[in-house]
């Protein structure tokens, strides 16, 4: 006789990478990861909802690309400068954007003077899981916002937003956030893998078919990356990232951008009015001193997309202080900075391996292009030496393994920059108007400390 099959209502599902199997284990089959499986509702194919990954409603039918009709220039221009830069020349309709941060650092404030500049294309829709209408409300009123037109939705649930978004048709939604929705299909805690799945997927659904532009707010990691699964950032358009300095500047970048490019930083000025555009940020890291420049610091010319800063890196060597040096670098990779010592103890003679080496980039900026190798060798040997760099220098270059200093992409709009903030020796791979060229580092060392170098 054959055993009738139990015709269970649940399963187990990883919140991990959402491996499904009729019992509970301590461990995931097929990710490895330990307590990570779930009680969900078991459904059939047809009757999952359309956030499920992997399924969709029945009945689409594909057309010749030929027939499709371009969307190209169809943006809302938000007006406030450095978030349109960032995002392309401002939002792509019928597109999801993800925004991540830490906490306190903006982001709702960010999406609610956004909020106020779209409210002239159409109806605005703010849904909070975290804040009430009222303090919404006070915020608008602190930072002088005009609110008509932007209604309020407080609640988590899925399907009441869903259901408001179809009778408002909004052209602009913020979500905020992202991990606190939460729908009964996907079980009754916000925040798990599945759950930010099958809600962003559903509420991007949306937004595809409608000339309408969707905001999701997402917490982050101790680490900085967006929280969630990778899929989650899949699903989006453009996924940003939201920065601080030390102070009250906020950097504004994209992680990815299907509708512009990732190189274009956007900074902002926290004030009592909100978050204001720095119209001007050329020198805003260039740090403005009375006397002689201290050793261990060198200016260079970087760019940031389409616009060109100045940046001063600073340098401090001191004797380690256990039988194993390190490097303190956050804001140039670490592996760069040992990269660029190594060179300069082969290549100079200068001994770095017994020195702790601290690297800093004023006012908060991440460096990351290699034209910052110069700059940054300079730095260091004046640190090791005590040795000052010539006052208004500013120097551009890559710097090989084999001590040679290699040409760099856009030279002459960084010449430009430096000189016309008054730098007028300008040290660089290749001659320029402007500009002296120098060819390997040893020649550097020569032209910058002459006969005073030390090994």
């Amino acid at each position: 006789m054959c055993a009738k099959k139990k015709s269970g209502s649940t399963a187990y599902q990883c919140t991990q990478c959402s491996y499904t199997q009729p019992r509970w284990l301590g461990r995931c089959p097929d990710c490895g990861a330990w307590n990570t499986l779930e009680e969900v509702s078991s459904q059939t194919e047809d009757a999952l909802p359309l956030g499920v990954p992997g399924f969709g409603r029945s009945g689409s039918r594909s057309i010749p690309l030929s027939a499709v009709q371009s969307k190209e220039g169809s943006r809302f221009i938000l007006g406030i400068e450095e978030f349109d830069r960032v995002l392309g020349g401002g939002v792509m309709k019928r597109s999801a954007i993800l925004i991540g941060g830490e906490p306190g650092i903006g982001k709702s404030t960010l999406l609610l003077q956004a909020a106020e500049a779209a409210r002239t294309k159409g109806r605005v829709l703010y849904v909070s899981g975290e804040e009430s209408a009222a303090q919404i409300r006070s915020r608008a009123d602190r930072l002088s916002l005009a609110s008509d037109r932007i209604e309020v939705l407080c609640t988590g649930l899925l399907e009441d937003i869903t259901r408001t978004l179809d009778e408002m048709n909004p052209v602009f939604v913020i979500v905020d956030s992202i991990q606190t929705v939460y729908s009964p299909a996907a079980g009754v805690v916000p925040g798990t893998v599945n759950q930010l799945k099958l809600c962003s997927q559903e509420l991007v659904a949306w937004v595809k078919n409608r000339d309408a532009v969707l905001f999701l707010v997402a917490h982050v990691t101790k680490d900085g990356s967006i929280a969630g699964p990778k899929a989650l950032e899949h699903l989006v358009d453009t996924v940003l990232s939201f920065e601080r300095n030390e102070e009250d500047i906020r950097f504004l970048r994209a992680q990815k951008n299907r509708f512009g490019s990732v190189d274009e930083l956007g900074i902002f000025q926290m004030t009592a009015s909100g978050l204001l555009p720095i119209q001007d940020p050329t020198s805003l890291f260039i740090v403005t001193r009375s006397g002689a420049l201290p050793p261990g610091v060198a200016v260079v010319p970087v760019f940031e997309g389409s616009r060109v800063f100045l940046v001063e890196i600073q340098a401090l060597t001191v004797p380690a202080k256990s039988a194993v040096t390190r490097v303190y670098s956050d804001r140039i990779d670490s592996s760069r900075v040992s990269r660029i010592a190594a060179v300069l103890e082969k290549r100079v003679g200068l001994r770095f391996s017994d020195q702790d080496i601290y690297v800093n980039v004023a006012g908060g900026v991440r460096l990351t292009e290699s034209a910052v190798d110069l700059a940054l060798a300079a730095a260091l040997y004046s640190a090791r030496t005590d040795i000052p760099v010539p006052p208004v220098t500013a120097l551009i270059g890559e710097l090989s393994l084999a001590g040679e200093i290699r040409p760099v992409g856009r030279l002459k709009p960084r010449v430009i920059a430096a000189a016309t903030l008054g730098f007028t020796r300008i040290l660089a791979p290749a001659a320029e108007d402007g500009a002296e060229a120098v060819s390997d580092i040893r020649q550097l060392v020569a032209l910058l400390f002459g006969a005073s170098q030390r090994g």
